[in-house]
């Protein structure tokens, strides 16, 4: 569709746009004129600058018409709309999704969601009552849903890459690994060959999950390299400058 022509009477109406923006706005806020950007025929809008501290590259934008054959502009819309590089508010986030890791307190519960990418059912019931026991009974607490290995993928790339992995300062500077460490504590199943729990109370990580190759200088099985004692021996040494008073 081709874009609409100027309109000469619409053109002409810039101090008309600006006294409708000047009704508006604070006083003082109301800048140099932009331009003015056709819409639809016998429809334009004139934009103004906005000079308010508190709205960096945000415009005023008034709309003005004329009925066909008119002579005269009539202002139909004022607005204060965002230019290019304008100070804008963050995208909304809607309250469901708002929570952060670690944003959960004491009596926080954070909403059901039933479609889970990282998690997948316990165990599928067979309607035999017994065979479905013995599932329960086999998945310890007969949770309905259990970690996906989606979920259990990306768990692992989290801790791996956090502050209980390989690369975390107090890993790159410890003498041994964890996987070597008597207070290192195997974990089960799928992740078994690259996590484990720290026992160690003297350890920074004591009671969280650490990879095999993480490590700090609680090792059990290092010891702080002893220094030989400096001997004093040679000739007592006299200072003459000082005295005590008796």
């Amino acid at each position: 569709m081709p874009a609409p022509k100027d309109d000469a009477v619409l053109k002409a109406s810039v101090d008309l746009a600006r006294e409708a923006a000047e009704s508006i706005a604070e006083p003082g806020t109301v800048g140099d004129h932009l331009g003015m950007e056709m819409v639809e025929e016998r429809l334009a809008t004139h934009y103004f600058a906005c000079t308010a501290a508190a709205y960096p590259g945000w415009r005023w934008a008034i709309t003005v018409a004329r009925v066909p054959r008119g002579k005269v502009a009539t202002v139909c819309e004022t607005n204060l709309v965002p230019g290019e590089g304008a100070l804008l508010s963050p995208e909304w986030v809607p309250y469901a999704e708002r929570l952060a890791p670690g944003d959960v307190g004491p009596g926080d519960v954070l909403p059901y969601k039933e479609e889970d990418a990282n998690l997948e059912p316990g165990f599928e019931a067979t309607g035999d009552e017994d065979v479905d026991q013995v599932a329960l009974w086999e998945l310890g607490l007969g949770r309905p849903r259990v970690l996906s290995a989606e979920g259990r993928e990306a768990a692992a790339q989290r801790w791996y890459d956090g502050d209980n992995g390989p690369h975390a300062e107090v890993a790159e500077k410890a003498p041994a690994p964890c996987s070597s460490c008597g207070y290192f504590l195997p974990m089960a199943g799928a992740l078994r060959s690259f996590f484990g729990v720290c026992a160690n109370a003297w350890s920074p990580s004591d009671g969280r999950v650490v990879s095999l190759d993480h490590g700090c200088g609680a090792h059990s099985e290092i010891d702080v390299e002893q220094q030989s004692p400096v001997s004093g021996g040679g000739e007592p040494l006299v200072d003459e400058e000082a005295f005590d008073l008796v």
